[in-house]
């Protein structure tokens, strides 16, 4: 859940370590209509700090899905799990696209709950995917390491 004040150079600094991306569904702010905000992975009313190990970019979907969730259910396993931590693991670690690149597909238990919790296949974004994957716009560059 976002926080109203995040100083502005924190706030650069968070969305220059995600690559103009929501650090959840790797949607582009280039291409989104909707404005991204800096998101505490552990919200302040959680006890989260806001400070950069704890906040992430993320899209207006993402940012209202979360909330202020830190666990949610895999829904394989039925076990409660922390949800992804951009700061603290590697997207790929968790997440693969699907073979048309349309879809979040969840490869651990982290990645299924979150898949699931904040949305990440809502119908608008595949379609926008989709597009996007045409323009040769999609997928973004990969991630392979956090961003503290």
């Amino acid at each position: 859940m976002s926080d109203p004040y995040v100083p502005r150079g924190l706030r650069s600094e968070v969305s220059r370590l995600a690559r103009g991306c929501c650090e959840y569904c790797l949607s582009q702010v280039d291409f989104s209509p909707a404005p991204f905000s800096v998101d505490h992975v552990v919200s302040v009313s959680n006890g989260g700090a806001t400070e950069l190990s704890n906040l992430a970019l993320a899209c207006e979907g993402c940012n209202g899905h979360k909330a202020a969730k830190t666990a949610a259910f895999d829904p394989v396993t039925g076990r409660r799990v922390p949800l992804f931590h951009p700061r603290q693991q590697h997207w790929a670690d968790h997440f693969a696209w699907s073979d048309d690149d349309t879809m979040v597909i969840g490869l651990t238990a982290v990645g299924r709950a979150t898949v699931e919790a904040l949305r990440l296949n809502r119908p608008h974004l595949q379609h926008l995917r989709a597009a996007l994957r045409e323009a040769g716009f999609h997928p973004p560059p990969s991630r392979q390491e956090p961003t503290p």
